[in-house]
């Protein structure tokens, strides 16, 4: 723990209690306590944000590129005759 040794704690405890008296450690530690837990708190809540807006970036990314591949000319008519192909192909391994 940092290089302290048991009698360097005791001491550092000490001069705590010495410094801040017996009744107000407890809420010294109350204090403490509920410091750590809002820190945590808004760490996750930027880490969940952070997530948020990339997945929102890519998503758009991916529905941009999609509208981009949907305008190229032709592509439809392309897809329509594969489709006719496969179904073609289909029939005559039926009739193999």
């Amino acid at each position: 723990m940092f290089g302290l040794g048991l009698p360097e704690v005791l001491v550092i405890l000490v001069i705590i209690i010495l410094i801040f008296g017996a009744k107000r450690l407890p809420e010294i530690g109350r204090g403490l306590g509920e410091t750590v837990r809002e820190i945590k708190k808004i760490r996750n809540e930027s880490r969940t944000e952070k997530t948020k807006a990339k997945e929102t970036k890519e998503g758009n990314i991916v529905s941009d590129i999609k509208k981009e591949v949907e305008s190229i000319p032709g592509l439809k008519e392309a897809r329509e005759i594969k489709e006719t192909a496969q179904k073609v192909k289909d029939i005559t391994k039926l009739l193999k």
